[in-house]
Parts: structure tokens; C-alpha cells; sequence
């Protein structure tokens, strides 16, 4: 690259490393003032636990953005004895990277100062309806253990029942959409059981189950199980018919017809049909833990609402968003691996 073309490009991307290195002065000076604030400023009720790891956390996230904001700016100015525009290119990442999350650093602290003052700090908000932030901290740092082992035994139940749902759901759409017979079959099955919410069936689900792990198995299964059939269904009918004359001049049998024109192409609509199932999941996930089961992010929460620990339930339902969150962020992923043509015609 000349160095005239270096120039221009480097021109546009100073304005935004200036940009965002001081959106990263605005966030460091934030958290710094939220630390403060939480180390110095008394309590209105208590003295809370790991109001000082609070602070100190406050603080290292400071610290990781200068740290950031050092690595991009050092990264930039060894490139540029190298390549006067080679440099922006090794600082770009990690200066794109904070601009992308510039304002939301400079919101989470503030947010967390607000937080803090109306429960830990003025006590505006009842206790212990309402906890401060470093409780929560104190939850994740003391009960770890009993969240683990609810996180894995709701992970091992949301996995049996999701890829039941899907599976079933999948061939199941695949079926009525290729096959009118089946479909004449199915199809008022669909119309009639779909749309019954699983959380109505816990009762009968229970009663006919030999355990409980069955019946929440089969709860979320059922709760994945119609928004993939009737997504996959709907992909496999509205493939275009000539992609099928095309492949029957060819020579295509009927197993190449499902298998390499019908199913790639209704992969789109399987996709959606697999992130309203796995919405759905959650929420039947939750409730049926509530029904018998000894562990589980749903049982954490009927624990903490029993005993009245309000920290721990909120505690297991950030856990819980995240989890979800990360969950469909995979979904994504996978998604625009394998339909690299439609990569970005959804946002997650």
C-alpha cells in the first residue's frame, strides 16, 4: 500500500481511535466514581457483604479498559514502523471492539451507581425484596456450588428436551411437507395438540410419567416439538417446484429430492422454527423444575422464593438470561456457518 492510500485510510480511522479512546476515558473515569462511591459512601440499613469486592471489581473492569486501550494504542504505533497503515489494521479490532461497547461502559456503571444508592446505599427500596448488587456478588462467591449443580442439571434437562423436540419436530415437518398422506394424518394432530400450551399438560404429564426427569423431558420436548414442525413443514412446501424438475431431468430419485433440494432449502425456516422452540424451552423449563425435581435453576428459584433469599433468586435469574442468551447466540452462529448466504438477514 503507497503511502498516499495509507493517509486516507488512516485519516477516518485517527477520528475514530480519538472517539473511541475517549469514550474509554469517560467509562474509566465512571467506573472509577461508581467504585468510590460504593467504598465511601455508608450504608443507610446494613453493612453488606463484598461491598468492598464490589468496589474492587468496579475497579478492575476500569483497569481491563485502560489495559485495552494501551494494548490498540502500543499494537499501532509498533505497525507503524512497519506499514504506515498496517498499524491501524493490528488496532483496528481492538479499537472497533470498544467503540462497539463504548456507550454501553459508560451506561453499566452508571446503572450500577443507581442500583446501589436506591437499595444498599438510601435504602428507597425495601429489603429484602429488592438487594443491592454486591449480595448478588456475595451469592455467586458463596453458593457457587448449588448454582453449578442446578445449572448442569438444567442444562442436562433443556439439552434431552430441546434435541427430542427438535429431532421429532424436524422429521416430522419434513414428512408433512413432502408427503400429502402423512400430512392428512398429522396435520389435525398439529392443529389440535400445537397450540395447547406444554405447562397445561404438568398435571397429566406427572400421572403418566414414572418419574419427573421423564415428564419435564417430555414437557420441553413438546414445547420445541411445534414450532419446528411447523416451520419445517412450511420450508419444505414452499420450496420452489422447479428446483424438483431441475433435479428430476437429471436424474435426481426421490431420496435426492428430500435430502439435497428439499431439506437445504427449508433450513432457513428450521432455524427460526428452533429459536422459538428453544424460547419457548426455557419458560417450560423453569415450571417443570418448579414440580418435583431436586435441583435445577427452576427448583433454585422456588428455593430462594421459599426462604424469602430474594439475592439468590435474582442471582439465578441473571444466570438464567445468560445462559439463554448464550444459547441463542450459539444458534446464530451455527446458523450463519451453515447458511453463509443468509448471514446477517437475522439479528440476535
Amino acid at each position: 500500500m503507497s503511502s498516499a492510500e495509507a493517509s486516507t485510510l488512516a485519516g477516518p480511522l485517527t477520528q475514530r481511535a480519538f472517539k473511541v479512546w475517549r469514550q474509554g476515558a469517560v467509562a474509566v473515569a465512571a467506573w472509577v466514581a461508581v467504585a468510590l462511591m460504593i467504598s465511601y459512601l455508608p450504608n443507610a440499613i446494613r453493612v453488606w457483604p463484598m461491598t468492598q469486592g464490589l468496589a474492587n471489581l468496579c475497579l478492575a473492569v476500569a483497569a481491563l479498559i485502560v489495559f485495552l486501550g494501551i494494548v490498540g494504542h502500543w499494537s499501532a504505533k509498533v505497525a507503524s514502523r512497519i506499514c504506515a497503515a498496517g498499524a491501524w489494521l493490528i488496532a483496528l479490532p481492538i479499537l472497533l471492539g470498544i467503540c462497539a461497547a463504548g456507550a454501553w461502559l459508560i451506561a453499566l456503571p452508571i446503572l450500577l451507581g443507581i442500583w446501589e444508592l436506591l437499595t444498599a446505599k438510601l435504602g428507597l427500596l425495601p429489603v429484602p425484596f429488592f438487594a443491592p448488587p454486591q449480595a448478588l456478588l456475595d451469592v455467586y462467591v458463596e453458593d457457587w456450588p448449588r448454582l453449578a449443580d442446578s445449572l448442569l442439571h438444567s442444562a442436562l434437562l433443556l439439552g434431552s428436551g430441546v434435541a427430542l423436540g427438535a429431532v421429532t419436530g424436524f422429521v416430522a415437518g419434513v414428512a408433512i411437507g413432502w408427503s400429502s398422506s402423512i400430512g392428512y394424518w398429522l396435520h389435525p394432530v398439529l392443529r389440535i395438540l400445537g397450540p395447547v400450551p406444554s405447562t397445561a399438560l404438568l398435571p397429566l404429564c406427572f400421572f403418566l410419567f414414572p418419574t419427573s426427569w421423564s415428564a419435564s423431558v417430555f414437557l420441553i420436548a413438546l414445547a420445541t416439538w411445534f414450532p419446528v414442525t411447523v416451520l419445517t413443514w412450511s420450508g419444505v412446501a414452499s420450496v420452489d417446484k422447479a428446483y424438483y424438475d431441475v433435479a428430476r431431468t437429471l436424474g435426481a430419485k426421490q431420496g435426492f429430492l428430500i435430502f439435497k433440494v428439499a431439506i437445504p432449502a427449508a433450513l432457513p425456516h428450521v432455524f427460526v422454527g428452533l429459536f422459538m422452540g428453544l424460547g419457548a424451552s426455557f419458560s417450560t423449563l423453569v415450571v417443570a423444575e418448579m414440580m418435583g425435581v431436586k435441583s435445577g435453576i427452576g427448583w433454585y428459584l422456588q428455593w430462594a422464593q421459599g426462604w424469602a433469599a430474594y439475592a439468590n433468586m435474582y442471582a439465578a435469574l441473571l444466570i438464567m438470561a445468560l445462559a439463554c442468551s448464550g444459547l441463542i447466540s450459539g444458534l446464530f452462529l451455527i446458523r450463519d456457518r451453515l447458511l453463509a448466504w443468509q448471514k446477517g438477514a437475522m439479528k440476535w
